[in-house]
């Protein structure tokens, strides 16, 4: 649905305020949906185009019931892409449309500007209808249950990706795999000699010797040669896979690539856009009408929420943190320095440094390098950070600890590498067999054991042979291993 007269003006006074705030967004198509074309469009990560999968079904029941009972409402919904597709919600007031589109901005300057988006497809709208094709004419050559068990398959390793490529243009597989196996000749080296006196100086004998050495030496040769954290593009190209799963595992891969930066910075993308929706309805857009309703649902918006962190809050906060320090100069040796707490509590030096911080920050941070940066012992205190934890003696959770450093070394490694385990392929030869060896870098998490042996079980369909990983179990080094039929565990040795 177009937007009406009235929200058209909106848009364009709106638009207006934010290039005027230094906002730097790509062309913003808003769409106005009701309910359950929200919920759809929702159901399908923001792409309605996308290929059909039962998950996307499931999602749409989860966000329907949620809107129906009142426990959930979708505000606003924004694309990355070039050009930018938002929606808006149609029952909302023209005070909630408002507050969108000016945080839609937002994200569109985010989007454009960061450099972890710098790397993404700004045209993954088509690419999403791409990948709808290609998966129907799937479907129609080799039936629903066999494309769509493939997709299950490859969806529960689509986080197994390099997050250290992002911003960054992914690899690409060659267009058709060989396997891991080389079939280049192997050099044998000869004594230089003169043709007639060749078979005296090199004898058969020696050049046979020569080439068995050889041919045992690459055979032992370990593969890969350096441990590959990106297993999807490992797996594409060297799992024995036919042409349309190579297809599908390297489609998963992609919008896996794609929907990276927003997970690595969630806690920036939300409180960039929630610090401009703030500035520019508080300073350009409301009337006196409006300030009661905006107020409101502002507040909901950055709330924090019980068991949870708000990265709008956290996010607007430590933007709006960062734009004061500048301004009065509060970072430096000689801030740092200053053991007055008065002093430093009065410190302005009148910079006025702080829209220009701010800006930089937004284009080179993601969020564990915005908070280990920016987020301070004075920032925690101020907003009353804190760990918590379950006690099973009064049955609740409570305030384990508001010690500075302990707060900022639980978020950064609750954010590091979004929260997932870090998988590399370390060994695709194991025991000279072709087996494939995972390593799990501990970081004092273990796995769950349920996820692992279903990736397991996912991982062997697609190499074909037994597959192991290397992890630790109870503070004890083990090797998770499934050979297609059996689990086993055992000690590392």
């Amino acid at each position: 649905m177009s937007l009406s007269p009235e929200l058209a003006k909106a848009r364009d006074e709106i638009r207006e305020h934010a290039k005027a705030a230094g906002l730097d967004f790509f062309e913003v198509i808003f769409e106005v949906l009701d309910w359950h074309q929200m919920n759809v469009v929702a159901s399908y990560g923001g792409f309605p185009s996308r290929y059909p999968h039962w998950r996307f079904g499931m999602e749409y029941e989860h966000i329907s019931k949620s809107y129906a009972y009142g426990l959930t409402k979708i505000y606003e919904m924004v694309i990355n892409n070039d050009p930018s597709y938002a929606y808006l919600l149609h029952s909302n007031g023209m005070v909630d449309q408002k507050m969108v589109m000016a945080h839609v901005y937002g994200h569109s300057d985010f989007f454009k500007n960061n450099a972890y988006f710098a790397g993404t497809n700004r045209k993954m709208i088509d690419e999403m209808g791409n990948h709808r094709s290609k998966v129907m004419r799937m479907i129609n050559k080799y039936g629903l249950d066999a494309v769509e068990s493939f997709i299950d398959c490859c969806l529960t390793l689509e986080n197994l990706i390099d997050l250290r490529q992002v911003g960054f243009a992914i690899k690409r597989p060659d267009p058709i795999p060989e396997g891991f196996e080389e079939d280049d000749e192997i050099e044998i080296r000869k004594f230089p000699s003169k043709d007639y006196m060749d078979k005296y100086v090199n004898p058969k004998a020696f050049l046979d010797a020569q080439k068995e050495k050889a041919e045992k030496l690459k055979k032992q040769k370990h593969f890969p040669e350096q441990p590959e954290r990106d297993v999807l593009y490992f797996l594409g190209e060297h799992a024995p896979l036919e042409r349309w799963e190579r297809d599908v595992l390297l489609m998963v891969r992609e919008e896996a690539y794609y929907f990276a930066p927003q997970g690595l910075t969630k806690i920036m993308n939300e409180g960039w856009a929630a610090y401009h929706h703030s500035q520019i309805m508080t300073t350009k857009v409301l009337d006196d009408s409006e300030i009661i309703d905006y107020a409101d649902h502002h507040s909901g918006t950055v709330s924090p929420g019980a068991g949870r962190l708000n990265p709008y809050k956290l996010g607007m906060e430590l933007f709006r943190s960062i734009e004061e320090r500048w301004n009065k100069g509060k970072f430096g040796p000689e801030y740092e320095r200053c053991e007055n707490l008065n002093e430093k509590l009065a410190w302005d030096r009148k910079l006025g440094l702080g829209r220009q911080k701010i800006f930089e920050v937004r284009k080179l941070y993601n969020d564990v390098t915005f908070l280990d940066a920016f987020l301070d012992e004075d920032f925690c205190h101020q907003h009353k950070l804190f760990l918590y934890g379950y006690n099973p003696a009064s049955k609740a959770f409570e305030i384990v600890d508001r010690d500075f450093k302990k707060v900022k070394a639980k978020l950064l490694h609750r954010l590091t590498n979004m929260g997932q385990p870090r998988i590399e392929v370390a060994d695709a030869n194991a025991f000279n067999r072709g087996e494939l060896t995972l390593k799990h870098q501990h970081d004092g998490v273990d796995l769950r054991q349920d996820w692992a042996w279903e990736v397991l079980k996912n991982m062997h369909r697609i190499w074909k042979r037994p597959v192991h990983i290397e992890t630790v179990v109870d503070g004890t080094a083990k090797i998770l291993s499934f050979d297609g039929e059996d689990k086993k565990e055992q000690r590392a040795m």
